[in-house]
């Protein structure tokens, strides 16, 4: 999907740190920008728009739609008759269709793990503030004991050491899903190898629904969703019920028998509350 004019020129605005009415700023574009949190949209009666990080959003324009200087796209998109040359230059394409920068995805771990990639072996080691990226995914094979764990936040993803304490009886290497255009390279590296894998996601609708349409109906009895032992009682603590109250009716879930999602569902089903993932990271 290429990014219209109208909704670069708005983006523009925003990168300059303005906010803009929600209501002015409608296209599927600015709704995938808004659920991988790259957008803001806050306000309970007049919704704005608004962008957190400009690094973040920059960084994703490039990755997602191969655009190098929103301002030159923009101007390219205006003129009549543009060279294609110029094209090539400002979106890696001289159509400016959408480029997907890098294949592969982000690993990450807290203990040193011996894995084999193109043939190779090697090791990833933990170190503070540096992620690795696995481009040849399809040559990349780690030992059979480790448990994969697919992490659907990136401040969780970023913070793992933080969260050991939830991953004690397993081996973990971790996986971000963000982002989310990176996801069908992971999914396709899931099918090829015979680990487990392990769905840490938000515990809500949406973050169950992501779990058993993406993860649980491909890799089938492979895959599970992390629920912790004391789910109940952190939802009836921190939960939001605003939260709830927005998708419950939005999703059809089966738990495929899970007992584990059973015992989820129920507790926000009694408390009427959601909880998001992040909350792991401010408690023990």
């Amino acid at each position: 999907m290429k990014i219209p004019v109208h909704i670069a020129e708005k983006l523009a605005l925003l990168s300059e740190g303005k906010r803009l009415a929600s209501s002015s700023v409608k296209h599927p574009i600015i709704e995938e920008l808004i659920s991988e949190k790259i957008i803001d949209r806050t306000g309970r009666i007049q919704k704005q728009l608004s962008i957190p990080s400009k690094t973040a959003f920059f960084s994703y324009l490039q990755n997602r739609y191969s655009i190098n200087d929103l301002g030159q796209y923009i101007s390219i998109l205006q003129q009549q008759e543009t060279l294609r040359g110029e094209a090539v230059k400002v979106s890696g394409n001289s159509k400016l269709k959408k480029v997907r920068t890098f294949k592969g995805f982000l690993v990450n771990c807290y203990l040193p793990i011996q894995v084999t990639i193109n043939e190779k072996t090697t090791t990833l080691f933990p170190t503070a503030g540096k992620f690795d990226f696995i481009y040849d995914f399809e040559k990349f094979t780690i030992p059979q004991d480790i448990v994969v764990v697919g992490i659907e936040n990136p401040e969780n993803f970023r913070h793992i050491e933080k969260q050991k304490y939830l991953f004690e009886n397993i081996k973990p290497l971790f996986v971000s899903r963000y982002p989310q255009n990176q996801s069908k390279d992971f999914m396709k590296w899931l099918q090829s190898i015979p680990n487990r894998y392990l769905h840490f996601g938000d515990f809500d609708f949406a973050g169950i629904a992501i779990y058993l349409y993406e993860y649980k109906k491909k890799l089938k009895n492979r895959a599970t969703f992390f629920v912790p032992e004391n789910i109940e009682s952190l939802i009836e603590m921190y939960g939001e019920r605003k939260l709830y109250n927005k998708q419950k009716n939005n999703f059809n879930l089966q738990s495929h028998g899970e007992m584990d999602l059973i015992r989820l569902t129920d507790a926000m089903h009694k408390h009427k509350k959601c909880l998001e993932q992040e909350i792991m990271l401010a408690i023990k």
